[in-house]
């Protein structure tokens, strides 16, 4: 049997929100912790975030709970068209992606794509540390998998 994506374990689940402050603060009285900054997705010249294929210029806040092995991370996205925007807008607010860490996640896509498993948006992270893709599985598992890369 293959390892489609070259990951054994979730790394994070996201979340697409309305109000990141208010839901950030649910899960840290939830989780009995403080609750964390809210980030920024960062500067476009460095995430160079792509949606369908496309130069977007989409942004979002988010925040990041350590919860164990699993990180939970909340998403405010900004008006412009993203896959965040896409599914808040179409099923509210709620579950967005599972992500999984691998390596080569541009081979992963390419590799994804010739199974019929379109990427639906990608980008660096806001620090230029690594980047992210969102593969479109809803046909089969309603779900959207995230690819997360650190660069080394």
């Amino acid at each position: 049997m293959s390892n489609e994506l070259g990951a054994t374990a979730v790394a994070q689940i996201g979340m697409v929100v309305n109000d990141i402050e208010k839901t950030g603060q649910f899960f840290a009285d939830f989780f009995g912790v403080e609750k964390p900054p809210v980030m920024g997705s960062g500067p476009d010249e460095i995430v160079q975030a792509e949606v369908n294929g496309e130069r977007s210029t989409a942004s979002c806040k988010m925040m990041f709970f350590e919860t164990g092995n699993v990180q939970l991370e909340l998403i405010e996205p900004d008006e412009q068209p993203s896959v965040w925007r896409d599914i808040l807008n179409e099923k509210g607010p709620g579950l967005h992606h599972i992500a999984f860490q691998v390596k080569d996640a541009k081979g992963q896509m390419k590799t994804l794509a010739s199974k019929g498993h379109k990427t639906l948006q990608s980008g660096n992270y806001g620090d230029g540390s690594g980047m992210y893709a969102y593969i479109d599985r809803r046909d089969d598992l309603n779900l959207i998998i995230e690819l997360l890369e650190s660069f080394e």
